[in-house]
């Protein structure tokens, strides 16, 4: 069940807010549950550090007397929760751009001030929520995690192309379809955790066999379907070959 976390300053909107998810939850049945609504920030933290797991946030942007905004509070979720689904409610509608500057990844922005809007927004929200959890669990897909700085990411493996030893020691870089990502870890470690689905071409490259469009047995190179290339070491050849 995904818990609902509301953080809205103006204790009337927020009841509104919390009455509105309560119908539809119940009417849509939606697998959801409203565990907390409050308008202080610190107390919407406290409350997902002891129960982490993936939610959903509905945020206002001014937390007013507060010692942090919206976009504040986004963040230090994002670092608890990085698959969590996060929705601002606010009455400036200028100020939707700093979601993208603030690298939240919200998941929509709703103007608050008509009831009817507010209500077809959170309803929105809602329906492309349950509709994502449905097809993540159709696709079961399997997810690598990694911690960079406080924030841990969550990458699907089928989407991973290579890693690849940084300059600096026991530096990681992860090459994705969409990403890249510099991490600290062991590429031995990475080998035995992932399986037989990754293969160690050479001590700098760790390759997502199924991200292999050809290789070059002459040159010694991998070329990845993203267009990047690995080099591969003499003895790999013929493991290259069985794989292909």
């Amino acid at each position: 069940m995904l818990p609902i976390y509301i953080c809205e300053d103006d204790a009337k909107i927020r009841v509104t807010q919390q009455e509105l998810l309560q119908k539809l939850i119940m009417i849509e049945g939606y697998d959801m549950e409203i565990v907390l609504c409050s308008g202080r920030p610190q107390e919407v933290l406290q409350a997902v550090k002891e129960s982490p797991r993936r939610g959903i946030y509905f945020l206002d942007i001014e937390l007013k007397g507060e010692p942090m905004d919206g976009f504040g509070l986004g963040q230090e979720i994002r670092k608890l929760d990085s698959r969590g689904f996060l929705v601002y409610v606010t009455a400036f509608q200028d100020l939707a751009f700093e979601t993208f500057r603030y690298h939240l990844e919200a998941l929509d922005y709703i103007v608050k001030g008509n009831p009817v809007k507010l209500k077809a927004g959170i309803r929105h929200c809602l329906e492309v929520i349950t509709e994502r959890m449905q097809k993540e669990k159709g696709d079961e897909r399997e997810f690598f995690s990694v911690k960079v700085m406080d924030v841990v990411k969550h990458i699907p493996v089928d989407e991973i192309v290579f890693f690849e030893t940084a300059g600096r020691t026991h530096r990681i870089e992860l090459h994705a379809l969409n990403d890249r990502i510099d991490f600290i870890g062991s590429m031995q470690e990475l080998e035995e955790k992932l399986g037989e689905g990754f293969l160690r071409v050479h001590r700098a490259y760790l390759v997502n066999v199924a991200q292999i469009a050809e290789v070059d047995l002459k040159g010694r190179e991998i070329l990845m379907k993203n267009g990047e290339k690995c080099m591969f070491s003499r003895g790999m050849k013929g493991v290259l070959l069985d794989k292909m």
